[in-house]
């Protein structure tokens, strides 16, 4: 059973890089990007056999639990991984739980992170040349540790895919995961800063390997660095950890399977109060109203809108770290980049709608008064957002003298990309996770092409900001006043004439390919 799940996992990768030029372009770099990880490896297996046993001791710990802690939290945030062969696709046909499970673990093992993983992890066994009762040791305990790998992984998946719970639970655990991992890089940046700041630098990160060598996490890849010191009793202590979290991890992915697969599908809808409407009873009649009533319901309860929202706090706090204080020019001008990822976040707003799509066509809107209405729901979020960033920073930074530049170039950015994104997203839809489903898992149908599109939004968004960036950026250079001005008057007035042809344009296009966009929405593939 599991030769056979393995072989039609690769005959269906080998269809689909064969049907669709763009996936193979997209195979190619990641084939590229393995290679490019592998010859890393190889170097600092070098660098460590030449550093000895203490700076190996040190690296491979803490290098081996960022590497399980990658597998079980990368399918929460990485799009475009392979799901062609997964639980929920095979829960139907009549597999025995152990061959599922073995299924599942080998094709994640034979797909390329899990090849990658296996060699780097015999490269890194090269560590201990020098030693070679610790190479014999480091072989085994090293496959153990990719093992543990690979069912962090699929833990990772089938608990926070969206297999079980309640819709909410899984919208909680998604927006979560995604503050924490937004977090995540500030956090880095301030211990690194911390511990650069700190004499005893290399004495900490040695504390630290030897904690993680303790844990689930590093256990693996910490013994045979014991056995290489002379360190008997702690390899013994950290083997039997390493050869009980593979066994753990097995029993929670079986009890995930029982309690997700075997639970059956949950109800996703809910009673509302009658008479209670929400925003419709409170936006305007028409369709306009309509429209902005129910962009700005998703912009505020959709967590696949509200992600969009985490890295607005995110972006001067990374620069408050990183920029030198609040007197740094990055973090006084962290608005205009907070406006720069909300100027993109609809340029594909119809793929949101799924097939619900088809109730808009069937409400006869005209396409000029379905781009004013989202583009009004995404501004009553966007722009305020944008305010007060700018306010907050300037005021901690205290150069409100540079307050006009800032609000020009974000002002006029994000309102550059609404009008943009009112032509783009008549044009474009891209497979997105379902309603209800955890926004960060790896979603059927995804391209490199489709990946690119949002570029090509991106790039055409600061094209035609880019006057009044300059001149904000001149003007928070020098500290002219007069050219904050300019650049708010040039923003505001920029990002009006793109936004009254955007919905012109955009209209006029959706009106025209509103039938072709459902079409493309009813034929992308289903998880």
């Amino acid at each position: 059973m599991v030769a056979t799940v393995l072989r039609l996992r690769y005959r269906i990768l080998a269809n689909t890089l064969t049907r669709s030029p763009w996936r193979l372009v997209g195979f190619c770099f990641g084939v590229l990007g393995a290679l490019w990880m592998l010859g890393l490896a190889a170097l600092a297996v070098v660098a460590l056999v030449i550093g000895g046993v203490p700076a190996a001791r040190i690296a491979l710990p803490l290098a081996g639990g960022v590497l399980v802690l990658g597998w079980l939290l990368g399918p929460l945030v990485v799009a475009g991984a392979d799901t062609t062969i997964d639980t929920v696709r095979l829960a139907p046909f009549p597999i025995g739980e152990r061959d599922l499970m073995r299924a599942l673990f080998t094709v994640s093992l034979g797909g390329i992170p899990g090849i990658a993983t296996t060699i780097v992890a015999l490269l890194a066994a090269g560590a201990w040349l020098p030693h070679p009762l610790a190479v014999v040791a480091a072989v085994p305990l090293h496959l153990i540790g990719v093992g543990t790998c690979v069912l962090a992984g699929r833990l990772g998946v089938d608990v926070f895919g969206g297999l079980g719970g309640s819709r909410r639970a899984r919208e909680v655990i998604g927006t979560v995961t995604l503050v924490l991992v937004a977090m995540t890089g500030p956090i880095i940046i301030g211990i690194g800063a911390l511990i650069g700041n700190v004499a005893r630098g290399p004495a900490a990160f040695a504390a630290a390997a030897e904690i993680v060598g303790w844990t689930p996490f590093g256990a693996a890849w910490s013994a045979a660095g014991d056995i290489a010191g002379g360190a008997v009793l702690p390899a013994v202590g950290k083997t039997l950890v390493a050869v009980a979290t593979p066994a753990l991890l097995w029993l929670l992915w079986r009890r995930a399977l029982r309690t997700g697969v075997g639970a059956g599908p949950r109800p996703t809808s809910r009673t509302v109060a009658p008479g209670r409407t929400g925003l419709f009873g409170i936006a305007p009649t028409g369709p306009v109203g309509a429209t902005w009533a129910r962009s700005l319901t998703a912009w505020t309860r959709d967590p696949r809108y509200l992600r969009q929202l985490v890295f607005v706090p995110v972006f001067p706090v990374l620069f408050l770290i990183a920029g030198g204080g609040v007197d740094g020019t990055p973090f006084g001008m962290s608005a205009v980049l907070v406006a720069l990822v909300l100027a993109i976040a609809g340029y594909a707003d119809v793929s949101y709608d799924g097939t619900a799509f088809a109730t808009v066509l069937g409400s006869g809107i005209r396409g000029w008064a379905d781009r004013v209405g989202r583009m009004l729901g995404a501004a009553c979020i966007g722009v305020p957002a944008v305010i007060l960033v700018a306010l907050v920073t300037t005021g901690l930074a205290g150069a409100w003298s540079r307050l006009p530049a800032v609000l020009g170039a974000g002002l006029g950015l994000v309102l550059v990309g609404y009008g943009v994104s009112a032509v783009s997203s008549a044009l474009i839809v891209v497979p997105v996770a379902a309603p209800g489903d955890n926004p960060f898992r790896s979603v059927p149908g995804q391209t490199f092409l489709s990946g690119m599109l949002v570029f090509v939004v991106l790039a055409a968004c600061l094209l035609l900001a880019s006057p009044a960036l300059v001149i904000a950026v001149i003007a928070a250079g020098t500290g002219s006043a007069g050219l904050g001005l300019l650049a708010a008057t040039v923003g505001l007035g920029t990002g009006a004439i793109v936004i009254v042809a955007g919905v012109i344009a955009g209209g006029r296009i959706f009106d025209r390919n509103a039938p072709a966009l459902l079409a493309q929405i009813r034929a992308f593939p289903t998880s």
